[in-house]
């Protein structure tokens, strides 16, 4: 048992900051007030005590090729089957690409992510890697996977339906690439599958302007929408949202996650978070390709605040922006807790530099800033490192 006491706490869905200590035993916090006071004293005085970071959206095995296409189209570089980094991964030996994700873990957990939501390439196999290489590092991967079966314009459905179900026994959900590489009937059947296991579907949409247009000449209807008829749980990008897109997505059951620094780096555009959020969309933040990114959280929120008001001439709240890597994922059922009597203990501790308590962390923070990560399997003193 031990009491983070003297810092200003982040609390609750809505990161109310009030001034409080904080009483954790077992990796549950059990007491919140003023005068709590048990066990060993970590005196945070001059600290910003906030949820750790929720990373929504990463392709992790990408890191074995770091940087190595930048410049490239996004069909270039992403689009299965050939695109480079598939042609990456398919070369690489199985310990190459444990390795590398290994050190991503490493990377996000010590910038203060405890979960991320990973794409995983590869079938069963590519959900086993990552299985294998995140068993001893205290971090959560919600992974969800993907066959080659799945694409083309005429797949074996009963194929696809094979391969879904053995994914589903080890995998968390279903993420295909996108609607330009697979049906709508395979769509319907992936939802469908994920829907009956109770377990995540996932797609990339409307990253591109291009793949929107493509959507609309040949169907009638943008990614966005394909998406939402097909009932996936969670649509990426949502970058280039056309007509109706964004009331339809509004009024979906899908959650929406926004990756700024990866559609930035691929020349596509921005995602219009501000006309999101007041349509009541609450969405996620994910840092995409570690080929092009680093699955920092610190520099996607810095990032993300800056472009807004470069892209769409206003400024982004960054109360909202910091809850779209803390708090926002606590609403869809992810096991991300946020800071109330009851939860998990899943906090980092920064040193206060500035007096906005959300701009302390968005504008100024870095890992050497951070004092504390707080886990219920993991507690580290990142500055007696």
């Amino acid at each position: 048992m031990f009491t983070i006491a003297n810092g200003i706490i982040l609390k609750g869905l809505n990161l109310d900051p009030i001034k409080e200590n904080i009483v954790v035993d077992d990796g549950i916090i059990i007491d919140i007030s003023k005068d709590a006071c048990e066990g060993k004293i970590i005196d945070v005085e001059g600290s910003i005590v906030c949820p750790t970071f929720f990373n929504a959206h990463t392709h992790i095995g990408d890191s074995i090729i770091k940087d190595e296409a930048y410049g490239l189209s996004l069909s270039e570089m992403v689009k299965p089957p050939n695109g480079v980094k598939h042609r990456a991964l398919a070369s690489a030996s199985d310990e190459e690409i444990i390795g590398a994700m290994k050190s991503a873990m490493f990377e996000m957990l010590e910038s203060g992510t405890t979960h991320f939501i990973d794409y995983r390439e590869g079938g069963t196999k590519g959900v086993k890697l990552l299985k294998e290489a995140s068993k001893d590092i205290p971090i959560n991967p919600i992974i969800l996977g993907r066959d080659d079966s799945f694409y083309g314009d005429d797949p074996d459905l009963s194929k696809v339906k094979i391969a879904v179900r053995k994914l589903l026994k080890v995998a968390d959900g279903i993420a295909p690439s996108g609607f330009g590489e697979i049906s709508d009937e395979v769509a319907n059947l992936i939802t469908s599958e994920c829907e009956k296991a109770g377990k995540i579907s996932s797609i990339h949409v409307g990253e591109s302007l291009n793949n929107q247009i493509e959507s609309i000449d040949k169907y009638n209807k943008s990614e966005i929408k394909r998406g939402i008829d097909s009932n996936f749980n969670q649509l990426v990008h949502c970058t280039n949202p056309q007509s109706d897109d964004l009331v339809n997505l509004s009024n979906s059951n899908s959650n929406v996650v926004v990756c700024p620094r990866a559609n930035a780096t691929l020349n596509v555009g921005v995602a219009p978070l501000n006309d999101m959020l007041a349509l009541g969309i609450n969405p996620l933040l994910g840092t995409d390709n570690l080929m092009i990114n680093s699955p920092n959280m610190l520099r996607e929120l810095e990032f993300s605040l800056k472009v807004m008001s470069v892209s769409y001439k206003n400024y982004l709240n960054p109360l909202e922006l910091l809850k779209m890597a803390t708090t926002n994922p606590c609403m869809f059922d992810f096991s991300k807790s946020y800071i109330e009597i009851g939860n998990a203990a899943e906090l980092i501790i920064f040193k206060q530099i500035s007096k906005n308590p959300f701009l302390n962390i968005i504008n100024r923070g870095e890992t050497k800033n951070i004092l504390y990560i707080i886990d219920k399997n993991y507690t580290n003193n990142i500055l007696d490192r």
